[in-house]
């Protein structure tokens, strides 16, 4: 596969998987051992039943969730994809029990691919954002300066 049918996989991967919850797509998308690069806390389960867990438990904390393509740029054996998602927590997410309230956050995607599929993924998203936005996590700025 060339970078355009490649591109139009991960393309197809948020708009079916993230935005629609389809997980059927991500056997089509993933190796079946592909490795994850993630800086969540635990390892995701290896392959593409791994990738629509992540997915699903996402859309079960967040089922209204508005998954927006920002961009999608591919070179050689590799796609890039930043996205925007928007929805209210009304389930539960990370150990945390629904708030009701509205979130937005991004995140960018680095995709490896080989034989046709991706072989790995290294995951960077605003996690502080997301859950600053639920009241998890407060930010202090400090004393004033004056």
């Amino acid at each position: 596969m060339g970078v355009e049918e490649n591109k139009a996989l991960i393309r197809r991967f948020y708009e079916e998987v993230w935005a629609k919850g389809d997980p059927d797509v991500s056997d089509e998308v993933f190796h079946g051992e592909y490795i994850r690069h993630d800086l969540r806390a635990g390892a995701a389960e290896p392959g593409p039943a791994g990738q629509t867990k992540i997915a699903l438990d996402f859309r079960r904390a967040f089922p209204d969730v508005d998954w927006h393509v920002d961009l999608i740029l591919g070179d050689g054996d590799f796609v890039v994809g930043r996205w925007t998602a928007t929805g209210n927590h009304t389930g539960p997410f990370g150990g945390m029990p629904p708030t009701g309230k509205p979130i937005a956050f991004s995140g960018v995607n680095i995709f490896r691919f080989e034989g046709g599929k991706v072989a790995e993924i290294w995951n960077h998203r605003d996690d502080l954002g997301l859950m600053t936005q639920l009241g998890a996590v407060t930010m202090n700025a400090g004393p004033s300066r004056g």
